[in-house]
């Protein structure tokens, strides 16, 4: 690997980590507000500064998106996905969450044929059943106590799926910076209005005040190290290639496990560490063979 190479790993490494370090720290809000409300003012902040930046960087044209529609699939992909995840994270297991989350990457190949119209090889779909399987293995004890909740971080992988499938399809409508604050700046008024949607529904489960200044420091933090992740990855993937770089999003899992034992005290059941095993496996294949291909 030239030196190139390993720096870019480097970056994308340390970004991938960054994410699940966030992760964790939105788990740490559970008891003091609730996920769609964290997500919703996550983006907020996140938004509000790269759209600083974007202005200083490149000026008022730039705000202009080429195809408003397709941007607004990305926002609301986001948003879905992120209130989900958010969500899951909350009443499960770190680690189970991001095990399943990582079926993402997994159903973009397999819905880049129908979606995209790109060719994908049989054995895509083959892998994808496999990467399926280690979803159910996780998910079985938790539906048994958690009911149809326990669904919620399939229902973020899925959506995480269709925000990649919308990022290809955008590709090169914008630079990196301009991409983010599209997605962003849909993403956070989705959020909003489901969090005031859920806060007057008249359900007293849903129902939520202002929150204490540690709670917007934890979001605040949140925002910046999911996007200083963000851009990790990217100089990262500039620096090595996407190639390269893909395996190191696994990181995160590590990272995951760490923080659940160290913070939360969670430790991976056999289920959790069987079923991830099969879907990181999956992952792994798909960027093997795409690489050979490639």
């Amino acid at each position: 690997m030239t030196n190139d190479g390993k720096t870019g790993l480097a970056y994308a490494v340390s970004g991938f980590a960054l994410l699940s370090v966030g992760d964790a720290v939105v788990k740490s809000i559970a008891p003091d507000w609730p996920a769609f409300a964290v997500a919703a003012l996550r983006f907020s902040l996140g938004a509000l500064g790269l759209a600083a930046l974007l202005l200083r960087s490149e000026g008022p044209r730039a705000f202009r998106p080429t195809h408003p529609w397709l941007q607004l699939a990305r926002g609301a992909c986001l948003a879905l996905a992120s209130v989900a995840f958010f969500s899951a994270i909350y009443i499960m297991p770190l680690a189970e969450a991001m095990a399943i989350a990582f079926l993402a990457p997994v159903l973009t190949q397999a819905l880049a044929g129908p979606l995209l119209g790109e060719r994908v090889h049989p054995s895509v779909y083959l892998v994808s059943l496999v990467a399926l399987a280690g979803v159910a293995i996780i998910l079985r004890p938790n539906l048994a106590e958690l009911g149809l909740a326990a669904l919620l971080p399939l229902v973020s992988a899925t959506f995480f799926a269709l925000l990649m499938i919308t990022n290809r399809a955008s590709a090169g409508q914008g630079s990196a910076l301009s991409m983010q604050v599209y997605v962003a700046g849909i993403c956070a008024p989705i959020l909003i209005v489901l969090a005031a949607g859920a806060k007057f529904s008249g359900v007293p489960a849903l129902d939520f005040g202002w929150p204490e200044w540690h709670v917007v420091a934890r979001c605040a933090i949140v925002a910046v190290t999911a996007s200083s992740a963000h851009w990790l990855v990217y100089i990262g993937t500039a620096k090595a290639g996407a190639s390269t770089i893909a395996p190191a999003i696994y990181v995160q899992m590590l990272v995951a496990v760490a923080m659940g034992w160290w913070w939360f005290d969670n430790v991976p059941d056999g289920y959790t560490l069987a079923g991830a095993s099969l879907i990181i496996a999956a992952g792994l294949y798909l960027w093997r063979s795409g690489a050979r291909r490639g």
